[in-house]
């Protein structure tokens, strides 16, 4: 007895690549977020320490490493805001 092969085509697997980048971006985007969450975390620990041992030390915290905390997070909602534009985009395409 012979047995049937099922074929493949085209269609199916330019779907199977779509879902597959859908699948792929939103994993990306979901790790962005969490990078995101868990660096803003640091971040304020790290200024609520340095804070603390600057008020103990000399009264203040510093403004250029404040400055420089603002930067990095500025910079990381902006990777974040450009990758879900990526993912908004892959599901215009992809509908």
């Amino acid at each position: 007895m012979a047995t049937k092969r099922r074929r493949n085509n085209i269609t199916r697997l330019i779907e199977n690549v779509v879902d597959d980048a859908k699948e792929l971006v939103d994993d990306v985007v979901d790790r962005a977020k969490d990078v995101e969450r868990d660096g803003r975390k640091a971040v304020r620990r790290a200024v609520t320490d340095r804070d603390d041992s600057s008020r103990s030390r000399n009264g203040s915290a510093s403004e250029t490493e404040l400055d420089d905390l603002k930067s990095a997070l500025d910079d990381l909602t902006a990777k974040v805001n450009r990758l879900v534009a990526m993912q908004a985009e892959a599901r215009k395409n992809g509908s």
